[in-house]
């Protein structure tokens, strides 16, 4: 492509972003003197528009009736592949906020998330050798992406799948906890113990290491564990026997 052909994309590319899209009362409604613009977090396209429009309405919460206001200002929550959007409308075609909100919905419906069943959490099994922390992760990533209020039922499905031989396991079956806050605060209390003891055996390995390259001792960097474990295939067995029941009959045994 030449350099003219170039200046003349430029050109009207310019052109298009100078035409606005809003009608002629919008445009020249004057913004209030007082106004101080929020923070907003920028729409990007992967996430749900509705969700984004909700946020925006929040912090626009008192200017809700000044409708020219939210139409003007709602350009400035967009991110750059939502701007080429907004940039590409109809000159003239948005005559009010509701309108705006329509078509940048059905613009980016397919980005809406698709809710999680909660048989979902069945699936959640702590894996070998994996730490409270990672499985903590994967878990919450999980649950918060289920709707509905199930906090009872995921209390009682997380220690389910923690492993067998895990003290936080066995202190959840002699005490267990009867709220999302109750099981937050155990979980805290072990991942402090798991961490110190990662810390620990860190600092035992290098003072191995040491006395070894000093001819002072036997190194072995692959000690033996005499503890039991969860196969992999017994645990296949148990999602598989699981998972052939509703999974009503499930919730119900995890209730008991």
């Amino acid at each position: 492509m030449g350099k003219g052909h170039l200046i003349m994309a430029w050109e009207m590319t310019l052109a298009q972003i100078s035409k606005s899209p809003f009608v002629r009362r919008i445009n020249k409604a004057r913004l209030p003197y007082w106004f101080s613009q929020p923070t907003f977090s920028l729409y990007n396209g992967s996430t749900n528009p509705v969700e984004h429009v909700s946020h925006f309405s929040q912090k626009m919460a008192v200017h809700i009736g000044n409708e020219a206001l939210m139409c003007e200002v709602f350009p400035s929550s967009l991110g750059l592949m939502a701007m080429r959007w907004f940039d590409a409308l109809q000159e003239g075609s948005i005559w009010s906020f509701r309108e705006l909100t329509r078509v940048f919905g059905a613009r980016f419906v397919m980005c809406s998330r698709v809710p999680k069943p909660l048989g979902s959490l069945l699936s959640m099994v702590m894996r070998e050798r994996e730490t409270l922390n990672t499985y903590l992760d994967r878990y919450w990533e999980m649950y918060n992406e289920i709707d509905g209020d199930f906090e009872d039922v995921a209390v009682r499905i997380f220690k389910v799948w923690l492993l067998t031989e895990h003290e936080l396991r066995k202190s959840l079956t002699m005490k267990p906890s009867h709220s999302m806050r109750q099981l937050m605060d155990r979980i805290d209390k072990y991942k402090r113990v798991e961490e110190n003891q990662t810390q620990g055996k860190g600092n035992a390995k290098a003072l191995l290491e040491k006395r070894d390259s000093r001819g002072g001792g036997y190194y072995n960097n692959q000690p033996r564990r005499d503890v039991p474990n969860q196969t992999s295939s017994a645990g296949a067995q148990v999602i598989n026997s699981l998972f052939k029941e509703p999974i009503y009959q499930i919730l119900e045994k995890i209730k008991k």
